[in-house]
């Protein structure tokens, strides 16, 4: 019966060429819609989520603050200011804390030859790297223990505070002056994207050891601490327990949050994965309404070949045909067939699409917020299924008005 019912699909898309032909088209254009638009919502998720990321992985920058209760008789307003040895009690007190770092932070004066400019510095320990992701380009480093152990005079700078600076020049092991002292280059970052701030984008930020900084500009506080939770999922927990500790030091009560400001960069990621969400439901739910307008051409297409060969199908009825054969003939072999015909051409037609546009350089210009579009097989899968259902609901309405016809009437019918 399946070889006999391809036959018949296969005459019957000789017979009809240019209908065939519109309806395929139809259908791959909506498939092009539905893959293309959910490929680059999810590659600009993606890109979206690194932004954030790159801005912060998963931490929470503290502040200290003025309390706003009274406690134990002291009155409310005091200052909260926060030391070095604050970090170390933390990481000690609460096991949650994956990483910390002391950060020290002052606008300085960068000079190499006759070139000199300013931009923002931070003395910090080699877990920044991770925490900012601050990674070194090939050729650099980041600092290590040894430079915060001998407080050495080494920087590490964003890329285009480098550029600036160096212009073509290798600067990796260079001397530059900074507010008048040498500091050696050891690093450079890569480059990359990042859509929040802290007081400046990272590509023009200097950054060197804490115990350097520290000696250097004879600091006493810290301008803030930045920390990373085990668990991200924890965060609420270690926020508390950062409260805990630290009231416990500077008598503050653990509730009052204007004691400390926290800025927490994980809320800032959730957030954004909801955004990431709701961005791939619409350009799916606009993809999907074009693949739905093109079923519904589909279905319109069969009750044309349902009344064209209602005679055909009275008579395959008069000599036996059964009811799930006219069902058949109708959604598997012709709307099903034509829907999965069309939709395998315009899944091939987007994947090349994709193809080239990965190949685009997406460092700069609009791509690199953009992104690069990503085919995944969620993707495909939720296409091949939308492909399915609107195939086989194209061809169960005619094929059911079909299947109920009288044969004596469709014999009569001319």
């Amino acid at each position: 019966m399946w070889l006999e019912l391809l036959k018949e699909f296969w005459q019957d898309l000789k017979t009809h060429k240019t209908r065939a032909i519109l309806t395929i088209v139809a259908i791959a254009w909506g498939t092009i819609a539905v893959v293309l638009l959910m490929s680059f919502g999810e590659g600009l998720g993606i890109q979206m989520q690194n932004g954030l990321l790159n801005a912060g992985n998963r931490i929470m920058i503290i502040y200290g603050g003025e309390t706003g209760l009274s406690f134990q008789g002291l009155p409310k307003g005091r200052r909260v200011r926060m030391v070095e040895d604050d970090a170390w009690l933390l990481q000690r007190a609460i096991p949650m804390i994956d990483m910390i770092s002391p950060q020290y932070r002052r606008t300085v004066t960068l000079t190499y030859k006759k070139f000199s400019t300013t931009t923002e510095c931070e003395g910090v320990n080699p877990g920044f790297e991770e925490m900012r992701r601050m990674y070194p380009a090939a050729g650099g480093r980041f600092l290590n223990e040894a430079d915060l152990l001998h407080q050495r005079r080494v920087m590490f700078l964003g890329s285009e505070i480098a550029r600036e600076i160096f212009g073509e020049e290798d600067p990796i092991g260079k001397t530059l002056m900074v507010d008048g002292i040498p500091f050696t280059l050891v690093g450079l970052m890569q480059k990359k994207i990042q859509t929040s701030m802290n007081n400046g984008p990272d590509t023009r930020r200097a950054v060197m050891p804490y115990t350097t900084f520290r000696t250097r500009y004879g600091y006493k506080y810290v301008n803030s601490m930045v920390v990373r939770p085990s668990d991200p999922t924890k965060q609420e927990v270690v926020k508390s327990e950062i409260y805990r500790v630290l009231g416990r030091k500077y008598d503050f009560d653990p509730t009052d949050e204007r004691a400390l400001g926290i800025w927490d960069f994980i809320e800032n990621e959730k957030m954004g994965e909801k955004i990431s969400i709701g961005i791939a439901i619409f350009l799916g739910s606009v993809g999907f309404l074009t693949l739905l307008i093109a079923g519904v051409g589909v279905a319109n297409i069969m009750y044309i070949v349902v009344k064209e060969r209602t005679r055909e199908i009275g008579i395959k009825m008069a000599i036996g045909a059964r009811r799930r054969y006219i069902l058949a003939q109708f959604i598997f072999f012709e709307a099903l067939l034509i829907a999965m015909i069309g939709g395998g051409l315009g899944l091939l037609f987007s994947m090349g699409v994709i193809s080239v546009v990965q190949l685009l350089p997406a460092e700069d210009g609009p791509m690199q917020f953009l992104g690069r579009p990503v085919l995944s097989h969620t993707i495909m899968f939720l296409t091949t299924s939308i492909l399915m259902i609107i195939g086989l609901l194209a061809g169960f309405f005619p094929a059911r008005k079909a299947a109920g016809l009288d044969p004596v009437e469709s014999l009569r019918y001319e």
